[in-house]
């Protein structure tokens, strides 16, 4: 039932015969976006949405840094496919294996002889989970024309963070859960007494 009240505008109410329920407030105009008193517009929702988008970090080494492993450079340069292979193993989080990637990639390479085809959708996937920029140019680009490098780059970022190519995605994580088990617990101290 709708009444004018003295402002002139319109207040929707229960009728007579209903009582307000415990906790109920009077109906309202606007989109709330939460339990509070607070309405939707458009500088909130671009403000929130600034917020979430997570700025782009560049990589932590150089796409011409190739000598700074130069373990990892000679077999990404005599084998490539060894060096994909466990690239792609860490960035599918063990979905698939190290072997399979390098089987696969040796076969699209010696059948089409444009494995960088199927390498620059690992680069852009990596990116996608690290934040990475995009640099120094589009991933497609950098494998056709800098393959060898952009495996090295690959494999050194990962490095980077943590992990060890050379046992898997299984070992990084058997690694991990063990040195997390023999990390020491700080003691728990209760409010009002002290250590």
């Amino acid at each position: 039932m709708a009444s004018l009240n003295q402002s002139g505008y319109e207040k929707f109410s229960a009728p007579p015969s209903a009582p307000p329920k415990l906790g109920q407030e009077a109906a309202t105009t606007g989109i709330p976006f939460s339990t509070s008193n607070q309405y939707y517009t458009d500088s909130t929702y671009q403000t929130k949405t600034r917020l979430k988008t997570k700025t782009r970090v560049p990589w932590s080494s150089g796409l011409c840094d190739c000598f700074s492993d130069w373990r990892n450079c000679c077999i990404t340069c005599w084998c490539p496919c060894v060096t994909f292979g466990q690239i792609a193993e860490i960035v599918d989080k063990g979905s698939s294996a190290c072997g399979v990637n390098g089987a696969l990639y040796t076969l699209i390479a010696c059948v089409t002889g444009c494995a960088c085809c199927y390498s620059c959708f690992y680069r852009a996937k990596m990116r996608q989970q690290y934040m990475l920029k995009k640099h120094p140019c589009g991933d497609c680009l950098v494998h056709c024309f800098c393959e060898y490098c952009a495996l090295c780059q690959e494999y050194r970022e990962l490095k980077t963070r943590g992990y060890d190519l050379s046992i898997g995605w299984h070992g990084n994580m058997e690694k991990q859960s063990r040195e997390v088990a023999m990390t020491p617990m700080a003691p728990v101290v209760e409010d009002g007494m002290s250590r």
